[in-house]
This record gives structure tokens, sequence and C-alpha cells, in this order.
């Protein structure tokens, strides 16, 4: 009669742990692998949050996308004899009820010459709304020229009932555009507007004075 193999304490107990680690081990890989994919979902929300500004922040630096530069002063160098049409095109979107054109379509200027145009913007509500501009050369290429010294596009607009208003935009050609042989042809810049709504407007604190005087007035 054969003998059936025996198993000590020793092996037994041995035995027991590594299926009790093996268990243990599998569930901390289990909780690693959650760990890591909770990582990755908070840090692809986090990027789709900053590749907003990032992506504005390309554009102004690079002209990309037709972006126009800001400019605080004149040109050092002054205007050149070379001249060239700046054309300005003016949109809504939908959901802001306001008429907004440029008070001239085509203007022509000397680059590197300082220019002060006008855009005119009505609200045709019986309510206060608020909008923000966004903006844009064509063509695209030529964004990194285009420098505005001043801009209604850099802030919040808010339009008491049938509220009409002129904004200038302030800008130049920048002469180094002369410089861009692949510009030797260019006859025409075209600035583009589109004024989008703004659902939540930024509450403007009212002024010492103001506010006193409606205090008196309870």
């Amino acid at each position: 009669m054969g003998h059936e193999p025996t198993i000590s304490r020793d092996q037994s107990r041995t035995a027991a742990k590594g299926r009790r680690g093996g268990r243990f081990s599998g569930l901390g890989r289990d909780a690693l692998v959650a760990s890591i994919c909770g990582g990755v979902v908070a840090l692809m929300v986090g990027a789709s949050y900053a590749a907003v500004p990032f992506y504005n922040w390309f554009c102004r630096a690079t002209g990309f996308n037709g972006t126009t530069q800001v400019a605080t002063a004149a040109p050092a160098n002054g205007p050149i004899a070379r001249k060239i049409s700046v054309r300005f095109d003016s949109n809504v979107a939908p959901g802001l009820p306001w008429k907004f054109e440029p008070e001239q379509s085509e203007i022509e200027v000397n680059i590197g010459q300082v220019v002060t145009v006008f855009y005119t913007v009505t609200n045709q509500a019986a309510r206060t709304t608020a909008g923000q501009a966004a903006y844009n050369v064509a063509p695209l290429t030529v964004g990194s020229y285009f420098q505005k010294i001043n801009c209604f596009c850099f802030t919040e607009q808010t339009m008491a009932p049938g509220e009409k208003r002129e904004m200038p935009v302030v800008f130049y050609v920048d002469p180094s555009i002369a410089e861009d042989h692949e510009n030797d042809g260019l006859n025409t810049i075209t600035l583009s507007y589109t004024f989008y709504p703004v659902k939540d407007p930024v509450v403007k604190p009212l002024a010492a004075g103001e506010n006193d005087k409606r205090k008196g007035n309870l």
C-alpha cells in the first residue's frame, strides 16, 4: 500500500500565506491602476481648461491664425512710403441683439502710420445686454505685423437698453512687413471683429459719490 505525501505544518502555513498575499497583492495592483487612471483623467480635465488660455497666449505671441499684436506706442522708425488698404468687417453672434458696424468700410494708410478708426454699436434690446469681441486679420500671415495700440475687444462691453456707442481702434501696420518678401504683393488687409454675448456680465461697483447719493435719496 503506497504512502500518501505528507505536508508539514510549515509548508501549509507558507502556502496559506502565499494565497493571502496573492489576493492582497492583486487588490493592491487594482488600487494602483485605479489611482493612475484617476490621475490621467484629472490631468486631461486640467489640460482642457488650460488649453484655451494657452492657445490665446500663443496666438497673441506669434500672430497665429490672424491674431493681431498689442503695441504700447507708435513704431520707432515711423511710416514708410508704401501704402496698404485696410478693410473693416463686423459681425454679431446669435443671441446678442446688437447692431455693429464700422464707420468706414475701407481706408488707405502708409505702413507704419498710426491710425484711429471707429466702430458703432447699438443695443437694440429693451434690456441691458453685454458682449465681448473676438478679432483677427486676413490674410492670416499678417497677424504678427498688425499692431493695435487701443481696442474695445480687450474688455467686456455692457450696453443699456437702446444705447449707442462709438468704439475706437488705434493701430498701425509694422514697417517690418516690408522686409518680408512673402508679402511683397500684399495690397489689402481685412480687420474683422465678432461680438459674442456674455451670459453672466461682471457687475461693476458703484463709485463712492454715486453710492452716497443713492443713500441720501432713501
